[in-house]
């Protein structure tokens, strides 16, 4: 077996030999992963709502992979890892090498038990120090690869090639950039369950008024916007109800005497009065919207002089950073599950070979893509009869999970527009069910945070949550809806009848599928083609 070695006389590491593949291919741990498989009220009611339009639904990616990297190209990038981060490095070095180096699975099981906490450890020293890592420490951070040579030479092509930068805008992100937008003040810290303190000092109270006045600046320009693209919707109608009332017919035999209006024409006339009473209550509420700006960024110049005077920084300090790892520790729990992997660290044993198989920045948009053709109102949410396309913060941890999970649908100070943030594991067994599975709990999280108190009753976790106990079913109710999304999107958008009659009438009616599934699946069955009759009826009785 080839040796890891430690200097201590000037700390420092060297990879002597890769360790041979022989070392790791007949390595089984007894923590992997199992073989089954993951097989205020509402405003608007209904889970699909409205279609919106293409344009703002993702841009598939050109590429799944990029050129090659460089970085393992570097022989010491073991070294280069671990250098400069003091005790812990130490402690790393010991332990991953004789775990590595083991033939015994209670003694693997030892040394696996103590790079948990030293992985989180090397971690937040790194964590400190996010803007000025180098390219192998930040390597480490997104893909938690440590040691190179226990990757198969596939693997190690297959990293090198996924993409690095964020080419697409989507709010999606590997562990190292999310704390990168943290440090810079671009997101804000994830919530916690804080421990109550009987005193907060200044700097803490302007730090959540700032939370609460920009939460409110965002929503209100959510609400701008939206009254604006209305406006614009309108005066393109009005324009081509203006030109069809220039089109006259003429007087038979007559030299260009002009005909009244025709009965079309008249009823153009309607809408045009129709039209023009709706822009002007529009121009009232933009009126309206933007003084209500105006106070609020006047709040927020106050609040920002208070923060000056305070001497609190804009960005946010190193501590906050750590914490926000904390928060990230318990996501990636969450992802791994009680019975997962929770080995932190890149083995080849663990990672598939296809690129396609692992959640990456590109992967996760495409399959994002399908499920929002299936699930149409997954991103829309309704404020003030306004009806936005919400795609939540995505955080890519490099965990083995088979699922990912919803951390929180919204921020707590702003319902309204806020993102939320939902963690994905980048090393999954099927990166499909672990995306789906994620938004699954996204699609509950947020309905049941509407609905408030009323969750029980009304709308889709109501109505759900009405069948699961009417069936006296055993278990969290919310991991049932998970798993009966999962074969909604799955096996029923496909026309295979998996779940129960009542669940599926709950899945098709709000979480309805879009109209061309919808007429494709009533000719596949009698039980879709009774759903389908129904919407019919429900439509005709406006009690949709």
């Amino acid at each position: 077996m080839n040796t890891l070695y430690w200097s201590s006389a000037d700390s420092s590491f060297s990879e002597a030999e890769a360790p041979d593949d022989a070392g790791l291919s007949d390595f089984e741990d007894s923590g992997n992963v199992s073989s089954d498989d993951v097989s205020g009220k509402e405003e608007a009611e209904d889970g699909g709502g409205e279609r919106l339009p293409e344009s703002t639904c993702f841009t598939r990616p050109q590429a799944i992979e990029g050129p090659p990297r460089e970085f393992l190209q570097n022989p010491n990038f073991y070294k280069s890892v671990l250098s400069g981060e003091g005790d812990i490095s130490q402690k790393i070095h010991t332990n991953f090498s004789s775990f590595i180096k083991s033939t015994d699975s209670q003694e693997r099981g030892q040394f696996r038990g103590r790079l948990i906490p030293a992985y989180w450890e090397l971690l937040a020293s790194l964590a400190g120090n996010i803007m000025r890592l180098t390219e192998e420490k930040l390597v480490f951070f997104r893909y938690s690869l440590l040691l190179p040579s226990a990757l198969a030479p596939e693997q190690k092509d297959m990293m090198t090639k996924v993409i690095w930068e964020n080419t697409s805008g989507e709010p999606i992100y590997y562990m190292d950039e999310w704390l990168k937008a943290l440090a810079k003040g671009d997101v804000s810290a994830s919530a916690q369950d804080e421990v109550k303190v009987s005193h907060r000092d200044d700097t803490q109270k302007i730090r959540g008024l700032l939370d609460r006045a920009k939460g409110k600046f965002e929503a209100q320009e959510g609400l701008i916007r939206g009254a604006a693209n209305e406006m614009k919707d309108l005066e393109h109608k009005l324009l081509d109800l203006c030109q069809g009332l220039q089109k006259h017919e003429t007087r038979r035999g007559s030299s260009g005497l002009i005909m009244p209006y025709t009965e079309g024409q008249r009823a153009q006339m309607s809408q045009i009065n129709e039209t023009l009473r709706r822009l002007a209550t529009l121009t009232k509420d933009l009126g309206r919207y933007h003084g209500e700006m105006n106070e609020i960024e006047k709040t927020l110049e106050v609040l920002h002089n208070k923060e000056k005077e305070a001497g609190v920084e804009s960005a946010v300090d190193n501590k906050v950073i750590v914490a926000e790892l904390n928060s990230l520790r318990q996501m990636n729990k969450m992802c791994v599950g009680r019975q997962g992997n929770a080995f932190p660290f890149m083995l080849k044993q663990y990672v598939r070979t296809n690129i396609r198989d692992i959640c990456t920045r590109e992967n996760i948009i495409n399959i994002l893509a399908d499920l929002e053709h299936l699930d149409p109102g997954l991103f829309q949410r309704s404020f003030k009869q306004q009806t936005n396309r919400i795609v939540p913060n995505i955080i890519i941890l490099p965990c083995y999970g088979d699922a990912g999970i919803c951390w929180e649908p919204f921020e707590r100070f702003n319902r309204a527009t806020s993102r939320g943030r939902v963690a994905m594991p980048l090393y999954p067994k099927d990166a499909r069910l672990a995306i789906i599975s994620a938004m699954a709990d996204y699609r509950w999280q947020a309905a049941k945070e509407k609905a408030a108190h009323y969750w029980m009753e009304e709308g889709l976790t109501g109505w759900y949550y009405q069948w699961f106990s009417e069936r006296k079913m055993k278990g969290d109710v919310r991991e049932s809806f998970i798993q009966d999304y999962i074969l909604w999107i799955s096996k029923e958008s496909e026309g295979m009848q998996k779940l129960d009659k009542d669940a599926r009438g709950v899945f098709w009616r709000y979480v309805p599928f879009p109209q061309d599934v919808k007429d494709k699946l009533k000719t596949r069955g009698f039980v879709y083609a009774e759903l389908y009759k129904k919407d019919q009826n429900r439509a005709m009785s406006d009690g949709y």
